[in-house]
């Protein structure tokens, strides 16, 4: 598996796509902006400004059932907003 795992595609990242060219993808844990950016530039065929980071910590969860109380943990995650130059956009609905 690459660097970039999924693109997020939500109402408010597809606004921040339309009017600030910034677009979200969810990255591997290890990655670092240099990386990220070279791999949207080579995935995508656009020229990026600007990436920022943010470690997410996988929240704890719990839930009561018939058969007793249920405890766990969800995963990890890095996200990644990466800031396109000129008028460069990506579209995500092309393959479809």
């Amino acid at each position: 598996m690459g660097i970039l795992i999924k693109p997020i595609v939500t109402e408010k990242m597809t606004g921040l796509g339309e009017k600030l060219s910034r677009y979200g993808f969810i990255v591997d844990r290890k990655a670092n902006k240099i990386q990220i950016k070279a791999e949207v530039e080579k995935l995508y065929g656009v020229s990026v400004l600007e990436v920022n980071t943010l470690n997410y910590h996988g929240k704890r969860k719990q839930r009561y059932t018939k058969s007793g109380l249920l405890k766990g943990r969800m995963n990890h995650f890095k996200k990644a907003y990466v800031t396109l130059a000129g008028d460069d956009k990506i579209d995500f609905y092309a393959n479809i």
